[in-house]
């Protein structure tokens, strides 16, 4: 009796958990919707901050004709874009030679990779500002996405190295006895066998760089190239807070994100629990 009232007191615990990390992940979005489409009196009164009596969209149309958000926006999309690009290609070549090819320094090799991605990114600021100014790439979006693989490319051979651990060696072999090339392995057989795992670290890459605000805050000085992080926080002015278009470009800001995870939620799940079993 005593087991069965501790297994149930075990189990709503833990649900009471599973709800409050839902409601502290769900209530922000939902109070950054809410205040984007209240009206000023509303937004200076303060009163009912998770309800809208008359909403309204000024805030929307303000923030679309009156700032350059639709410029941030478009940069963020190309630089989120080429950095997951560039680290999943890379990320995929690294984590199958890890894990292929012999070699006494593949141990080493993963630790080193795990290493450069526990760094605070901080610590990489000014190396990156001294060679993307050595290289010209300052200031530019090319240089920013450079910039980005410093931490997206070591997640992304972490990420796709237990992929490729879970997959055997036989394949390889099989595919190598049918004519086909070490590359044509790879490209023909096992990328297609990894297909949950590489969309699963397309979107924790993309959503990384989206969210990155260290790295643009540093290495970009005009604001045409800002990205939307930067220019959501350069619409404070002073002590002057407009929570209104704030919260408008916040809302409009986290929408590519949130459609790219309700899309592939499946294959991200089965990716994360594909790869975290090594086989």
């Amino acid at each position: 009796m005593r087991k069965r009232l501790l297994d149930y007191l075990l189990d709503f615990g833990g649900i009471l958990v599973v709800l409050a990390a839902v409601a502290a992940s769900i209530i922000p979005l939902y109070w950054m919707t809410v205040t984007s489409i209240k009206p000023d009196r509303e937004l200076l009164i303060g009163t009912a901050p998770l309800w809208v009596f008359h909403p309204t969209v000024k805030h929307y149309q303000y923030l679309l004709r009156f700032t350059p958000f639709g410029r941030w926006f478009a940069n963020s999309v190309f630089v989120a874009s080429i950095t997951t690009a560039v680290a999943l290609f890379l990320g995929a070549l690294a984590a199958y030679a890890i894990s292929r090819i012999p070699s006494r320094f593949n141990i080493r090799m993963t630790q080193l990779t795990l290493l450069s991605y526990l760094i605070p990114r901080a610590v990489f600021v000014v190396p990156l500002y001294n060679l993307l100014s050595s290289l010209r790439l300052l200031d530019t979006l090319w240089g920013l996405a450079l910039a980005y693989l410093s931490f997206t490319l070591p997640f992304s051979i972490w990420l796709l190295l237990g992929f490729f651990q879970n997959i055997p060696r036989e394949i390889d072999e099989a595919a190598l006895i049918d004519g086909c090339s070490r590359w044509g392995a790879l490209l023909r057989v096992i990328l297609p066998l990894l297909a949950s795992g590489m969309i699963a670290t397309c979107v924790y890459c993309f959503s990384m760089s989206w969210n990155e605000f260290m790295y643009p805050l540093a290495l970009v000085q005009t604001q045409a190239r800002n990205t939307i992080t930067v220019g959501i926080a350069s619409m404070k002015q002073g002590d002057i807070l407009a929570w209104g278009p704030i919260m408008a470009a916040g809302t409009l800001g986290s929408i590519p994100v949130l459609v790219f995870y309700a899309f592939i939620y499946k294959k991200i799940v089965g990716g994360l629990v594909a790869g975290s079993i090594k086989g």
